[in-house]
């Protein structure tokens, strides 16, 4: 398949190496130093503490890419998105996929008019080094789902993946989204502001209690039927992903803005929607975004 990639983060490079062996995939980055650093260099990753074989892939910048790939796979931040919709909206033809986090970019995403559009929720781990590197933390799978249009290009991405970096197609795009929300609601917040591994969340019993004390009231805001499956689940999530850092946690360690308004923002302005009170997530919506204006200096 021809795919292209549009983002140089983690989960850009993580992509672009795996589907890069088995298909002609181009990552497109924000800056045209990058896209020249993986030119010269190649893809790097680090897996289990082991350097892979390099990969050579073809690289250029966000200003290149023209939207003729048979799918293109949109793996920014949520918060970068805004400032990509107009080149998505302009150059798009065929499919895309969107890998963000939370929910709020269901709403933008409808204004674009490709044929098929597709949303994923990715379970791996992944950690940028440099440019060129990125270091997978933590295998998982990669779920998908049709958010408007056909399934046939997602079957066929899905064939053309590699057996250790597995795409599944999930058949509710909102039930599979919802799920991948209320994990990062609970881990992402908590274990930022506690300065804490996944796995304590659920082995340390007194952070364990808050655990679930968030986990029912994203639950109620969001309505859930089944708590106990979406609370199974966020226990499995942890338990698999112990010895990690989330993703809030490493973008608040290295300076970078979090996904914070996508997450506990959706869900804040839900219960506000819905004249509900939310107090955890209030709380600790606040507490993310105090961390974020203290370390830009008020």
């Amino acid at each position: 398949m021809k795919i292209a990639i549009i983002g140089g983060g983690s989960l850009g490079l993580l992509f672009s190496y795996y589907l890069g062996f088995q298909n002609e995939v181009c990552i497109y980055t924000r800056t045209k130093e990058q896209a020249d650093e993986i030119t010269k260099n190649g893809l790097h990753l680090i897996k289990d503490g082991i350097a892979l074989q390099p990969l050579k892939i073809a690289a250029a910048g966000i200003q290149d890419w023209r939207g003729k790939e048979q799918v293109t796979i949109v793996a920014v931040k949520q918060y970068q998105l805004s400032g990509l919709m107009e080149e998505l909206k302009a150059n798009v033809e065929d499919s895309i996929l969107f890998l963000q986090n939370g929910y709020s970019h269901i709403e933008m995403i409808s204004e674009i008019q490709a044929q098929n559009i597709f949303v994923g929720s990715v379970e791996h781990g992944a950690v940028r080094v440099n440019a060129y590197t990125v270091q997978h933390n933590g295998s998982g799978v990669t779920r998908t789902a049709v958010f408007r249009g056909e399934s046939h290009l997602l079957r066929e991405l899905a064939k053309n993946a590699p057996a250790d970096f597995p795409v599944l197609l999930e058949p509710d795009y909102n039930e599979m989204l919802i799920k991948k929300l209320v994990v990062n609601a609970v881990i992402n917040p908590l274990t930022s502001v506690l300065q804490v591994r996944n796995g304590e969340l659920v082995d340390n019993p007194f952070y364990f209690e808050i655990f679930k004390q968030l986990f029912l009231e994203c639950a109620l805001v969001l309505g859930l039927d089944q708590e106990e499956v979406y609370l199974q689940n966020l226990i499995t999530v942890c338990k698999k992903t112990e010895y990690n850092h989330s993703s809030m946690y490493k973008d608040m360690e290295n300076g970078r803005p979090t996904e914070i308004d996508a997450i506990l923002g959706y869900l804040l302005e839900l219960s506000k929607n819905k004249k509900m009170k939310a107090p955890l997530i209030h709380n600790y919506y606040h507490c993310i975004k105090g961390k974020e204006q203290e370390r830009e200096g008020g």
